[in-house]
């Protein structure tokens, strides 16, 4: 069975683990590295994982997940430059980390290792994510759908090539601030129309998730629902 290296304990990689524990992937499968104790500290009492040093969990790992903010990156990478990956094994390279493209790692690995860069966004915290993934230079198809069947267990996924990544990150990366800011005016304007306001939030939170539901659902496009 799959072995999980989560490197970064912010919200994209506990939703992630959340995900994978919940979808039946064991927690001796899956271990954290976060270079804040008290964070490392949290998350493996929440999930019962084991925390360990980057290198550790590197070495340990069949997918590595590196789901911390981009400053953090090139240190992420330093470190795995230092680590003892297997080749042969094929160990895969995921990297969540916003803007930073399969071939800032490719040159500082093992020749061929795999890295597949993934756009998820913040539904992945109630296991609705999107997910979107990019292959880089050496992610055959195999690598890919091992990256998929993970990253179902918090949501939906697609793969595009590399250069449309920014496009994604205008739509699905970023659509979800969209939506609320959509939610958050409607609410206030329920609520100067004289609606209370848990009254005006239920209305509008449950309007927004039948209509989902319906997109998803329906044969009809978005422009056929609207005029139906």
């Amino acid at each position: 069975m799959t072995r999980i290296a989560v490197i970064g304990g912010g919200r994209i990689g506990e939703a992630l683990i959340a995900g994978l524990i919940e979808g039946g992937l064991p927690t001796g499968n899956v271990v954290l590295a976060e270079k804040y104790p008290a964070r490392a500290d949290a998350v493996t009492a929440q999930f019962g994982i084991r925390s360990t040093s980057v290198i550790d969990a590197i070495e340990g790992a069949d997918v590595i997940v590196v789901a911390v903010k981009p400053d953090d990156v090139d240190s992420v990478i330093t470190q795995m430059s230092k680590a003892e990956l297997n080749g042969e094994r094929e160990q895969i390279i995921v990297t969540m980390a916003a803007g930073v493209t399969a071939s800032r790692y490719e040159p500082k690995l093992p020749a061929g290792i795999p890295v597949v860069r993934v756009m998820p966004n913040t539904p992945m915290l109630v296991g609705e994510a999107m997910s979107v993934l990019a292959p880089g230079r050496h992610a055959r198809s195999e690598h890919i759908e091992t990256v998929r069947k993970l990253l179902g267990t918090v949501g939906k996924t697609a793969v595009v090539s590399e250069d449309k990544i920014d496009a994604v990150t205008a739509v699905s990366g970023s659509g979800p601030a969209y939506f609320f800011l959509m939610a958050e005016t409607m609410i206030d304007a329920a609520v100067g129309l004289g609606l209370p306001r848990d009254t005006a939030t239920t209305l509008v939170i449950q309007t927004m998730v039948g209509s989902a539901a319906m997109l998803d659902r329906s044969d009809e496009s978005p422009n056929e629902l609207r005029a139906g």
